[in-house]
């Protein structure tokens, strides 16, 4: 199941262009640039610079971190992975390009007042590449992975209904596509995260002893689903508070049995378990706002910043170098990217308790942690994804 394959060469880096050889290629470099510029953009939309879109400022920007910069991480990892786990080529060249291109044009159109042409690009985006990543699946007969192909369409209906409920044309909130997106999303993090973070730190960490126990990984799993479904359902109060408080006792038993604390001396790894971490802040911080005692935004940015922004800057630091031929060894750069995105997620979530006077200055040191965190990951990583591999091999 391997993502990476590594082997270190003496041959000097790659030279030439190499953009469009795999999907985590672009679509690392375009998520990181829009990551970083997004809140710029964000402040532009309120500030009314960018005309005007049938997508509120606190919309706009919900459904960007999700349906923007997230989704064009999961797809670049997932078409990179799909090659990896059936041997067989995912989209290249001028296919990957027209898929970019689509995320582009969604990026674009969501800030115009035309609903229905921003409505079906943003919706075609997830459900093209979900074919894309379908085919070499189905050629392979690679079963144990069709269901991300489902995600991937279960995110593009969310994300359909977000448009249509918030031009008045179905009779349901906004914000509930957006809750089902990022209920897609944590499951597709925690289904990854318990296959590669418990090996990633044995293999990194020698004598870590990180395990997996089925008991747990069912629970683990299982009580997201769970949570999914009475999201859909839009269940709420101490009957959603007390499944949420089960589930974050089930990541938080996962997470513990891939032993944590023995990976602080290597960042490539201590990172996923941080990010990891967060799920179970996010469950926790819901579950206090079902019975009233915390804001559920601060439990959203728990999840957003924390998890996704941390599980994501990990994984396209790895995937990052792993697949252009580099060591598999986190640098300055690299630790000072995890740092700010991190940081950026205790200050959004934390600040707000602690200082409530202080409310937009946690929301603006936040959002120049987060945008610096990306940035450096764009200038990075941008010239390296860009040509060849290091030791001469494809993709």
């Amino acid at each position: 199941m391997s993502l990476m394959q590594i082997e270190e060469s003496p041959r000097p880096a790659g030279r030439g262009w190499a953009l469009w050889a795999l999907g985590f290629r672009p679509f690392y470099i375009v998520a990181s640039v829009y990551a970083a510029l997004s809140i710029a953009l964000w402040a532009a939309q309120v500030s009314g610079w960018l005309g005007r879109s049938y997508l509120d400022a606190a919309a706009w920007h919900a459904h960007e971190m999700l349906f923007g910069y997230t989704l064009a991480v999961i797809v670049g990892f997932l078409l990179t992975a799909g090659r990896n786990w059936t041997g067989l080529p995912t989209p290249t060249g001028r296919s990957l390009q027209a898929l970019v291109a689509l995320w582009v044009a969604g990026r674009v159109l969501v800030l115009t007042p035309w609903v229905w042409p921003s409505a079906v690009v943003n919706a075609a985006f997830p459900l093209a590449a979900a074919a894309a990543f379908a085919v070499p699946l189905a050629r392979s007969s690679n079963k144990r992975n069709y269901f991300f192909v489902a995600l991937l369409v279960l995110l593009g209906v969310a994300q359909f209904g977000v448009h249509l409920a918030q031009a008045g044309t179905i009779a349901l909130p906004a914000w509930l596509g957006l809750r089902i997106g990022l209920d897609v999303v944590m499951f597709i993090m925690a289904v990854m995260g318990g296959r590669v973070i418990p090996m990633f730190t044995n293999n990194g960490v020698p004598g870590a002893g990180a395990r997996r126990d089925e008991r747990v990984e069912k629970a683990a799993l299982g009580s997201i689903l769970a949570l999914l479904a009475a999201d859909l359902l839009q269940l709420q109060g101490p009957l959603l508070a007390l499944l949420l408080a089960v589930c974050g006792v089930a990541q938080l038993v996962r997470w513990a049995l891939w032993n944590p604390w023995r990976t602080l001396r290597t960042p490539l790894v201590w990172v996923l378990h941080a990010a990891y971490l967060w799920i179970v802040v996010h469950l926790a911080m819901r579950a206090l706002a079902e019975i009233g005692v915390a804001p559920v935004h601060l439990a959203t940015h728990a999840l957003t910043i924390g998890a996704i922004g941390g599980l994501t800057i990990g994984m396209m630091t790895r995937t990052a170098r792993g697949h252009t031929g580099l060591p598999l060894v986190a640098e300055g750069i690299e630790v000072a990217c995890y740092l700010a995105v991190l940081a950026a997620a205790v200050v959004r979530v934390f600040g707000p308790l602690v200082a409530p006077q202080a409310y937009m200055s946690t929301v603006v040191v936040s959002a120049a942690l987060w945008s610096g965190g990306f940035a450096l990951y764009a200038l990075r990583y941008a010239p390296i994804l860009a040509r060849p591999r290091a030791d001469g091999r494809p993709g």
